[in-house]
């Protein structure tokens, strides 16, 4: 097959892949044969389980694209507007003395050009006459479908679905429609729209992760069971994960408003205590507010308990550049940044993970089978506020000696104790579920007698 009969139009933002995928299903071939038209010296990313990743991208060179233009009877600028990937160029193909031959090389289509999620099947047929499965570069802040209601789902996870209905969950498609206002926003504020977004979504995603302990919240659950077809039944823990970005995405829009607006900063600042800085309590004024943001009053208190949120990295840049705090030399204050070790997991990570727990039958073999929830967010909480403490020396080196030294000492000694109580819970929660003693010890760098007389007394305590 050197050039096509038929036309196949590409979609806009369609991976190179998923067009070469189409174009053979049209002829009625399998996609492997089509590929043979390419020379390819590397292979697609593959799960677990063995089977091809949907978001698999192909980069093609020169005559590579020159093949492809003819086969999909489409002109190459074409092409070049609609695939995000066709213009990209990679070294190991596009040079050297068989660049004159059509090759093509496998890349995974997020280090290509970003995140990809499955297509609205409706709409591949309305626009191409194909009731095909496509794979398109979407970011996670244009999932929602709104013409046929639906959620476009990673294409990079293991699990089968390619959308979720969100007919029954009006505030999702609404969250959705607001967004480009958001975004216009926050670009009137000098701020790029995926990093508020992604911000936002950290935020709530660490949220999303607490509310199985928040006795009040009613929300979430009952749009997750819309999201799951009515019922989220045995498998909620799949549909935890699989439902986590629609299910959330209203309260990610609507904190991703809120942070932009300068009375929010306002409020951070005055809840701050200001130039005379005040610990923060419980009816901490910028986490009720918040809370009333999302529509849950009962919020406040929740949050300002949560050291570790990535909230804090906001509160902090905003109040520490209010007090004209500087860190040291080329530190870069950005109340937008967010560190990787903050960044949420993502679905396909969460199921990788789902799925070992599975095969390892709950025998022990994995933390997350033998240690509950509970146990694992009270460490990570620990050892969260206790990093606060330390990043909040940051630029104490100034005032007299008795404020500095005043001031470090509070604060390593506080983060000492948290970190304490993290290594207590984490031995406790390592020998019940059948670490050996002798080793937890070892490794808490401890002495056997002393770490079971200490793990004695917080049972006493309990």
């Amino acid at each position: 097959m050197a050039a096509g009969v038929l036309r196949t139009v590409p979609l806009a933002g369609e991976l190179t892949a998923s067009l070469i995928s189409r174009v053979a299903a049209r002829y009625g071939l399998p996609t492997a044969g089509v590929l043979q038209l390419w020379t390819c010296r590397n292979s697609p990313a593959r799960h677990d389980g063995g089977g091809t990743r949907a978001d698999a991208e192909v980069v093609l060179n020169g005559a590579g694209r020159r093949v492809l233009a003819e086969l999909c009877r489409v002109e190459p600028k074409v092409l070049a507007r609609a695939l995000p990937a066709f213009t990209m160029d990679d070294p190991k193909i596009s040079t050297g003395r068989e660049a004159g031959v059509a090759q093509a090389r496998w890349r995974a289509a997020g280090t290509v050009a970003g995140p990809a999620a499955f297509g609205c099947r409706l709409c591949v047929a309305r626009r191409t006459g194909q009731a095909l499965r496509a794979v398109r570069y979407l970011p996670r802040w244009h999932r929602v479908c709104l013409r046929h209601g639906r959620w476009l789902l990673d294409a990079d996870a293991d699990q089968p679905l390619e959308h979720l209905d969100v007919r029954g969950a009006a505030e999702v498609v609404a969250a959705q429609r607001r967004w480009p206002g958001v975004a216009r926003r926050a670009v009137r504020a000098g701020v790029e729209p995926e990093q508020a977004f992604t911000l936002a979504h950290a935020v709530v995603a660490r949220w999303w992760e607490q509310a199985l302990s928040w006795e009040q919240e009613e929300i979430w659950p009952r749009r997750l069971h819309q999201l799951a077809g009515g019922n989220a039944g045995s498998r909620l823990a799949w549909w935890r994960i699989v439902g986590r970005d629609a299910a959330i995405f209203p309260e990610v829009v609507a904190v991703a408003q809120a942070l932009l607006e300068p009375a929010m900063a306002e409020v951070a600042w005055q809840a701050s205590g200001g130039m005379r800085p005040r610990v923060r309590s419980a009816d901490d004024a910028f986490c009720h507010r918040l809370g009333e943001r999302v529509g849950r009053t009962w919020l406040g208190p929740e949050l300002a308990a949560d050291r570790g949120s990535p909230l804090n990295g906001w509160k902090g840049a905003i109040v520490r550049a209010r007090r004209h705090e500087t860190g040291p030399p080329g530190w870069r204050e950005d109340p937008w940044h967010l560190k990787r070790e903050r960044q949420p997991a993502t679905m396909a990570g969460q199921l990788r993970v789902l799925a070992a727990e599975a095969r390892s039958g709950g025998s022990g073999t994995r933390w997350r089978t033998t240690v509950s929830a509970e146990q694992r967010f009270r460490i990570t909480q620990l050892v969260d506020e206790a990093r606060e403490q330390l990043v909040e020396l940051r630029g104490v080196h100034s005032g007299t000696t008795a404020e500095v030294a005043r001031t470090l000492l509070e604060h390593l000694s506080h983060s000492a104790e948290l970190i304490d109580q993290a290594l207590v819970h984490t031995a406790t929660a390592a020998v019940a579920a059948g670490v050996p003693l002798e080793e937890a010890a070892a490794w808490s760098r401890l002495p056997s007698q002393e770490l079971a007389e200490v793990l004695a007394a917080g049972e006493g305590e309990d």
